[in-house]
């Protein structure tokens, strides 16, 4: 669960309208047809809720303001001010968890934006990685027939670039399993439209190069790399936010 560096962050850069339709079909991972975007007006209410495990809740972060998605709903705010958060995250989740304890309180919000961060606890408690996928496709499917929410989830990290598992006699397993539900996580997001960021690929290339990324259990994200962590989800967020008609 290690936060890696990727596609920037940064200020939300403002496009006419036809190019920003190109970024998204170039980009998402979903079809063009089924694209949804948050809302043009900048004073809408936009509810944002996180689902996920311990990276959602902050285990690592110094502060609750400090993990990810506390610093995701300060750069959505600066978008929209009246934009609303609900963390639904939990230490040690499995996309059980999700699915039968963060899900339905989630609907219940009418959530604008969902994003979901899980399966690195499936890999390590041994979870087949069809029932993975089936959680994922429940989860996924349902955010996208019960609510209007733009979903963003990202792709699990390279586990074995962590002190916890570099030197670990699971490491080869871990690996070859992270690439296996990584391959199913990306299977439903593209089946229910949503938005992936990929993690794997970035947390591969940047981490072993910035050991500061990582907090002091080995394993979870520092401030820094909650920091990281943000800005490449960011990017995907801002993807999906609609173009104001400046002839209005």
């Amino acid at each position: 669960m290690v936060p890696p560096h990727g596609r920037g962050g940064g200020r939300l850069v403002t496009r006419a309208a036809p190019l920003l339709a190109l970024l998204m079909v170039a980009c998402s991972t979903s079809h063009p047809e089924t694209v949804r975007t948050l809302p043009p007006d900048r004073g809408a209410a936009v509810v944002y809720v996180a689902l996920g495990d311990s990276t959602v809740e902050g285990v690592g972060a110094t502060s609750p303001e400090l993990n990810y998605v506390s610093l995701l709903y300060a750069r959505l705010r600066a978008v929209y001010p009246g934009a609303r958060f609900a963390n639904l995250g939990g230490g040690g989740a499995t996309s059980a968890d999700v699915l039968l304890r963060q899900l339905d309180r989630a609907i219940e919000q009418r959530p604008q934006l969902v994003t979901l961060s899980i399966g690195p606890n499936d890999i390590t408690t041994r979870v087949p990685a069809d029932v993975y996928e089936k959680n994922l496709e429940t989860i996924i499917g349902r955010l996208r027939h019960e609510t209007a929410a733009v979903v963003v989830v990202n792709s699990i990290p390279d586990l074995t670039v962590t002190p916890r598992f570099r030197r670990s006699r699971a490491r080869e397993t871990v690996g070859q399993l992270t690439m296996i539900f990584n391959e199913a996580l990306e299977r439903q997001v593209r089946a229910h439209g949503a938005e992936m960021v990929d993690l794997y690929t970035t947390s591969r290339r940047e981490v072993p190069l910035r050991p500061e990324l990582i907090g002091k259990d080995g394993y979870h994200p520092s401030d820094a790399g909650y920091a990281r962590w943000a800005e490449l989800m960011w990017s995907g967020i801002r993807l999906r936010v609609a173009v104001r008609n400046v002839n209005r």
